[in-house]
């Protein structure tokens, strides 16, 4: 599923963003079916709207299982649910955003798609599952919700993964009984420990953080694969990505980078300007 970008209640307030101290924000996204799969099981969305309590802006990315059948529909499912309680749910909760509240309501909503999507699996005799990365950015604050080993990083002087794979190899390296240099070519990188969809039971990780200025990036993990952390870093260099143009030539030369390297999976990417 491609980028979903849209907004609601576009009443802009100059006053709100001449106060120079809140965040306005800029993003681009692309997905790519790359060398080998016959369809793409990544899905993307991204929504944005200027409200007259500020801007918000919400984006996720979502990795259908590719050794399950249907992940796509598996990820296009949590996608459209999110946009559906961007445009409907979300307003209600303005002007009093409490990150807390809506933190709750995500991991409720996660385990929900867990249980639909596994009965829908079971009535039609097939197995699918998704990673699911996603952020909500309002005013000073971000919200983060994470199931699988789709990751969000900031980029600005340095490059900071804020989310943790949960995944067989990366809980071993947590626990120290292998080094990261092991888990790069342990068997176990890609064996999930809980996805949407295929997992008995979903724990989302939820977090809360202050907005740094600087580029966001939601990555499905055929985007990161080939690529190191400083190729990202400096490809997607705050300085330069100026508008948003710039900023999806910058991740489509990534995609195309990553596809020249043979990265067999499909490659997803969101890009936030935060300023």
């Amino acid at each position: 599923m491609m980028a979903i970008c849209c907004g609601w209640r576009m009443k802009s307030l100059n006053s709100i963003f001449d106060r120079g101290k809140v965040m306005r924000f800029m993003a681009s996204g692309d997905t790519d079916i790359g060398i080998c799969r016959r369809t793409n099981q990544d899905s993307v969305l991204i929504k944005h709207a200027d409200t007259k309590f500020g801007e918000i802006l919400f984006a996720a990315v979502c990795d259908g299982m590719g050794g399950l059948t249907k992940g796509e529909v598996a990820s296009a499912a949590v996608v459209w649910d999110f946009s559906e309680w961007f445009d409907r749910e979300l307003p209600g909760e303005l002007p009093n955003v409490d990150f807390g509240i809506i933190g709750s309501k995500w991991e409720l909503k996660l385990k929900e798609l867990n249980a639909r999507i596994r009965d829908y699996g079971k009535r039609m005799g097939v197995s699918m599952g998704t990673t699911f990365t996603g952020v909500l950015m309002f005013g000073e604050q971000y919200l983060l919700a994470h199931v699988g080993d789709t990751r969000l990083y900031h980029i600005s002087k340095e490059n900071r993964l804020l989310t943790e794979d949960q995944t067989v190899s990366a809980r071993a390296v947590r626990r120290g009984e292998i080094t990261i240099e092991e888990a790069r070519e342990d068997r176990r990188q890609h064996t999930l420990l809980q996805c949407i969809g295929a997992s008995q039971r979903v724990e989302p990780q939820i977090l809360s953080g202050r907005i740094d200025k600087g580029i966001y990036v939601l990555c499905s993990d055929g985007f990161r694969h080939k690529i190191s952390r400083e190729e990202m870093r400096s490809s997607l260099d705050p300085e330069y990505l100026s508008d948003k143009w710039v900023m999806h030539k910058h991740a489509r030369y990534l995609i195309d980078l990553v596809k020249n390297r043979e990265e067999k999976d499909n490659i997803s990417v969101v890009l936030i300007k935060a300023e």
